[in-house]
């Protein structure tokens, strides 16, 4: 591994500027070519107009305003109907997030809605074996009484807790609340979510600056984006959004005030674009942050009165049992030098001072988290280290900087009515070990559920429900989830889709495409100002499919009891309407967007916002419309009111995690605690950001080679279908009939023999894929790197058993304190076919 990190850097060195120029005509070139962006558009004509789609009849023109949620994204469309079918789908010019801008898979959402080989026509009871897909069709009303009746029956035997609902919806929807809400009035503790970078994002947030907010970052007035593994150009964020403050950043090559950097070892698109890349060790990437800390720190270069006047733990610190603690400043001082860092993440000791001091000198720099898409989690001590980063730039709270800002105003229900039945079953321990002194801090551990579930001679879980996820599929997990599925008694899918995880279910009870049904959007991911939205549907629902919430609704009130009390409306809309009122209360906000100007280009402060609509009812007229309710404007600064941790300051140390360990250390020793916790670091480096060797087990002798799975933006890796035509605007090195490729550097192939398209198998612990090989000189000698997105089991031709499925194979440990899984470093090791 030594002598291939070697051979990397002299490549680097010599053949980088070249390489890149090949691979993007080089960042100047790009910056001034219209290319990428032309191509971003010839992929979304590409996808609705070849010559053997089906052309509808001419007819009535009319355009339909929604917004996409096929990603956490939030981009507005319009969908341009004949005769009211829809016929496409564009970016919307009226709408802040993305104006004008559409990524390829909202441009192939048409797909979602008409492909009947992947949509379920209706209720189906499974009468195959388990996996098989087979389903004969049933009645709403019989389906639904089956499904209360069992939950029923488990709530009189005193065994509420074995319901666990799995949903994918995005934090803070109405969807999931009232998924939540229902798993909680019939008693049970066991609610989970699919684990996010966002998910990540705040808890590091969380426990630096007391915020609970959402993950905000004024990306358009930054002048330094530096970038850990976040696909800019590859669906981070929100997509539009992202890709238009690119070309804002690209609008003048000849006067640029934005540089770029890309951190992360693979040459993605985003690093092959940027002005600079850096390419370390994988998982290392949290001491390359404390090593550019180091430097700013030494030399001085960080915002001296944000530190001293509004941080906790910078310095030294005394504890509240009055004992003295090394603070952030000695930590990184003494061991996170650049010669330190550079034994670790393979980097030239000069370039990381080099990369500090161009970060340090800047006026607005900011620092970004989140590999790929931020689909997946990250690792939390690196998310605070990257966060520190910010800080130490005083850049929290600032134009161009970190944003901080409480929820979107919406009201909140009442509590639910929990009878004795739920009251008992909630007082049960998660079976994930989530919300524990173990692990304190993460509200669901879907990984740890798994163990749970396969670990036991009868399955703790009984009845399994699923909510917009596919965790068959989507999990980094070794396939962990899916072989405890085969050990749940009845599983019930919520899903439209003949997913991976819904051909596995008992009873599928199927929800409306987001093109058929009203939805609401809470604060697109990565905004730096508040923003909701409600989709509208722009058809009737094409199958016999009901809105996951008017399910749970009447689900709810058969079974009776505290779960009917607790759920008082008649419909999905009622719910909704009800906690909307607290944005009309609120008093301030726009259900307009003004075109003159970009929502982010000079905030006002929120005193300069007027209300522009007139009563409740013209703001929920306006909202059902397709549109949206935002507030572009914001409080800067406001360091001394703003942070909401136990010191009341920014935490370079954390409190929270030193009152847990204290709590959690009361019940056994320091030592147990730690281990307990997955932490590997001694004393005052714990409360502090710090660098954690992978959690692998296996030997390297054995598994010489590193995997990473990354994201494609024309290739969806999360529950939402594939649009079949986007498999024409994959490579055939991406792709090659029913081959999907791993890029090797050549230097790697050289070693094992291999050329550019043999066939391998690529071997963990946890099993073997079958691939082909793409030499690729952007990928770092000694790591394999897989596309996710492809080794479905399910839906239609066009994905069923297209390529290989990276999660298959991912020996995932577990993060540091969070316990989510550590997927971007498995062991492997390469067997020719």
């Amino acid at each position: 591994m030594e002598k291939e990190r070697k051979g990397f850097w002299e490549t680097i060195a010599f053949n980088r500027r070249n390489f890149i120029k090949l691979l993007v005509g080089g960042a100047v070139g790009t910056a001034v070519s219209p290319l990428p962006w032309k191509l971003t558009d010839d992929i979304a004509i590409w996808t609705q107009n070849w010559p053997w789609v089906p052309v509808p009849d001419a007819g009535e023109l009319s355009y339909a305003k929604t917004v996409c949620t096929l990603c956490p994204g939030g981009c507005g469309v319009k969908v341009r109907k004949t005769d009211n079918r829809p016929i496409k789908i564009e970016g919307r010019t009226d709408y802040p997030v993305n104006p004008g801008g559409i990524c390829p898979l909202g441009a192939g959402g048409l797909q979602v809605l008409y492909n009947d080989n992947i949509r379920f026509p209706g209720p189906m009871k499974r009468v195959g074996p388990r996996g098989s897909g087979k389903f004969m069709d049933i009645s709403w009303n019989e389906a639904l009484k089956e499904l209360a009746k069992r939950l029923a029956g488990l709530r009189r035997q005193g065994r509420p807790d074995a319901i666990v609902a799995v949903d994918g919806n995005p934090a803070g929807t109405t969807t999931s609340l009232l998924v939540q809400r229902f798993l909680k009035a019939v008693g049970s503790p066991n609610y989970e979510r699919i684990p996010t970078a966002e998910d990540t994002y705040s808890m590091a947030n969380w426990l630096t600056t007391g915020n609970k907010g959402p993950m905000a970052y004024d990306l358009e007035n930054a002048d330094f984006i530096l970038s850990f593994g976040c696909g800019l150009i590859e669906g981070w964020g929100s997509p539009g959004r992202v890709l238009n403050a690119w070309g804002l950043w690209h609008s003048n090559p000849l006067a640029r005030r934005v540089k770029i950097v890309q951190v992360e070892p693979r040459a993605s698109n985003t690093a092959s674009k940027a002005d600079e890349w850096i390419a370390p060790l994988p998982g290392t990437e949290t001491a390359l942050a404390l090593g550019l800390a180091h430097v700013m720190i030494r030399e001085g270069l960080y915002h001296q009165g944000f530190v001293q006047g509004h941080a906790f733990g910078f310095t030294d610190w005394r504890s509240s049992d009055g004992k003295e603690h090394k603070g952030f400043k000695k930590l990184v001082l003494d061991n996170y030098s650049p010669e330190k860092v550079a034994q670790i993440t393979g980097l030239k000791p000069s370039k990381i001072v080099s990369l500090a001091r161009a970060f340090g000198r800047s006026r607005a720099p900011v620092a970004l988290c989140g590999r790929g898409k931020g689909d997946l989690n990250g690792s939390l001590y690196e998310f605070m280290a990257i966060q520190c980063l910010n800080a130490l730039k005083g850049n929290i709270n600032q134009p161009g900087g970190v944003i901080l800002s409480k929820p979107i105003p919406l009201s909140t229900w009442p509590e639910i009515q929990a009878d004795s039945i739920a009251q008992k079953g909630l007082e049960k321990p998660r079976l994930d070990k989530a919300q524990t002194l173990q692990f304190p801090f993460t509200g669901s551990l879907i990984n740890n559920l798994s163990e749970a579930i396969l670990e036991k001679g009868k399955s703790p879980v009984d009845t399994l429900l699923i909510f917009s996820a596919n965790p068959a599929f989507t999990l980094p997990d070794g396939g962990s989830f899916r072989k405890a599925m085969e050990r749940i008694p009845y599983i019930v899918s919520f899903s439209p889709f003949k997913d991976d995880s819904a051909l596995m279910a008992d009873l599928i009870l199927p929800d409306h495409t987001y093109l058929e049904k009203t939805e609401d959007i809470v604060w697109p991911r990565g905004l730096q100002y508040p923003l909701y939205a409600l989709t509208k549907p722009v058809t009737s629902p094409l199958y016999n499919t009901r809105h996951n919430g008017d399910t749970l609704i009447t689900l709810a009130k058969l079974v009776g009891g505290g779960p009917a009390a607790s759920f008082p409306w008649s419909n999905y809309e009622q719910a909704l309407r009800e906690r909307v009122k607290g944005l009309f209360e609120s008093g301030g906000g726009l259900t307009t967007y003004d075109q003159s100007a970009p929502a982010w280009k000079g905030f006002p402060s929120r005193r300069g916002v007027q209300s522009d609509y007139s009563s409740f009812e013209d703001m929920w007229k306006k909202l059902k419309s397709g549109g949206l309710w935002y507030y572009p404007a914001h409080d800067f600064g406001n360091w001394e009111t703003i942070f909401e941790t136990p010191s009341g300051a920014f935490e370079f140390a954390s409190s929270r995690i030193e009152l847990a360990l204290n709590e959690l250390s009361s019940r056994t020793y320091l030592g147990a605690a730690l281990k307990e916790m997955g932490i590997r670091a001694k004393g005052d480096e714990v409360f502090v950001p710090h660098f954690e060797k992978g959690p692998v087990a296996e030997p390297e002798s054995e598994y010489p080679l590193i995997m990473v799975p990354y994201t494609l933006i024309n290739l969806s890796s999360t529950w939402a279908p594939n649009p079949p035509y986007l498999n024409k605007t994959l490579f055939d090195n991406q792709l090659r009939k029913d081959d999907s490729f791993v890029e090797i550097n050549p230097q790697t192939a050289s070693r094992y023999g291999l050329k550019q398209g043999d066939r391998i198998f690529i071997e963990s612990p946890k099993g073997r894929i079958a691939v082909r090989v793409n030499l690729f000189e952007g990928a770092m000698p000694g790591v394999l790197f897989l596309p996710l997105g492809f080794g479905h089991r399910a839906y239609d031709a066009y994905e069923r058993n297209k390529g290989a499925n990276p999660n298959d194979i991912v020996n995932a440990g577990k993060d540091p304190i969070s316990g989510h899984p550590v997927w971007w470093q498995t062991r492997v090791k390469i067997l020719k076919a």
